[in-house]
C-alpha cells in the first residue's frame, strides 16, 4: 500500500536526485552521489524515503512500441451506464493488457484510456472482445493517434 504525506516537501537535494534519475533512471547512485557531492548512502536513504512516501512510483524501462510491431496508439473515451460501475470496470480493464493508461475523468466521458495495438485488426479485436463487452460500459469513442509529438515527465527544475 502506498504511503502518502501531503506535508512532505522536497528539498534541493531531493529535486536534484529526482531530476537526474528522471532523465536517465540507469544512473548509479554512486555516480549521482559524486555529482552532488554527498555519500552514496545519502542517495540511497533519500530514494527510500521518497519511495515510502509514494513520490516515486517505480523505475521502468521505456520501449518504443512501434519498433516491436505495435503501430496503433488509440485513446478511448468510455461511457459507463452508472458511476457505481466504475470500480468493476477498472478491474476488468486491468485484464486488457493493451490498456496502458486509464483515467477517471470529468467531462463527457466517465473514463479515458490509452491503448496500444499491433494494427487496426488488433484494435478492433481489443475493442469488440476485450472492452465493449465489459459489464457497465455503455459505449466507447475511439481516437487514433497519428503521431506522438511530446512525451515527458514534469520538470522539477526551472
Amino acid at each position: 500500500m502506498e504511503k502518502k504525506n501531503s506535508n512532505f516537501e522536497l528539498d534541493n537535494l531531493d529535486i536534484q536526485i529526482l531530476s537526474i534519475l528522471m532523465n536517465d533512471a540507469s544512473v548509479p547512485y554512486t555516480e549521482i552521489a559524486k555529482k552532488l557531492v554527498v555519500s552514496g548512502g545519502t542517495i540511497h536513504v533519500r530514494m527510500k524515503k521518497m519511495e515510502d512516501l509514494g513520490i516515486i512510483r517505480s523505475s521502468n524501462l521505456t520501449i518504443n512500441p512501434q519498433k516491436i510491431g505495435f503501430d496503433i496508439t488509440a485513446f478511448l473515451g468510455i461511457y459507463l451506464e452508472r458511476g457505481s460501475q466504475y470500480n468493476h470496470a477498472v478491474e476488468e480493464l486491468r485484464k486488457v493488457k493493451e490498456v496502458v493508461e486509464l483515467h477517471y475523468c470529468t467531462g463527457s466521458y466517465s473514463m479515458f484510456a490509452k491503448i496500444i495495438c499491433r494494427d487496426t485488426d488488433h484494435l478492433r479485436q481489443v475493442l469488440n472482445e476485450g472492452i465493449q463487452g465489459i459489464k457497465g460500459i455503455q459505449r466507447t469513442e475511439t481516437i487514433i493517434s497519428l503521431e506522438e509529438s511530446i512525451r515527458r515527465q514534469i520538470s522539477l527544475i526551472d
